[in-house]
């Protein structure tokens, strides 16, 4: 287990995106899956990894509010088994699964109403029917 990356909701998409870029030289923008271009935003690299992800606050859904993290994302081994643990507990979730980079996800709240992501490896079809 470890943490996968930060999302920040922000009102001020491209300053915050310059913010990043400028004060972590470590950092870079690349393109994000096609599966999310419907959501606005970037995604920031460190090496290989996309570990900043930012999203428009204004420009999806209802979402009207202020500067926030809007969640953080894990990363674990064993997508199936973790989530037969969730169904277990009866923790309701959402799946989205990115074949093209070969990731699986799944969105849940803590009792507080915090989201968490839980990223996992696991290839997938273009129809996110997992390989066997």
């Amino acid at each position: 287990m470890h943490l996968d990356h930060i999302t920040l909701r922000t009102r001020d998409l491209a300053g915050t995106r310059a913010f990043f870029l400028e004060v972590f030289d470590e950092l870079e923008e690349r393109d994000r899956p096609k599966a999310i271009h419907r959501i606005p935003g970037h995604w920031l690299y460190a090496g290989d990894k996309p570990i900043v992800h930012l999203i428009g606050a204004r420009g999806y859904g209802t979402d009207t509010s202020a500067e926030a993290f809007d969640h953080v994302g894990i990363y674990l081994d064993g997508y199936k088994t973790f989530r037969a643990k969730l169904d277990a507990l009866a923790i309701p979730y959402s799946t989205m699964d990115l074949p093209e980079i070969e990731e699986r996800r799944l969105f849940f709240r803590t009792p507080s109403g915090p989201l968490l992501e839980v990223v996992f490896t696991e290839p997938t079809t273009p129809h996110g029917t997992p390989i066997i």
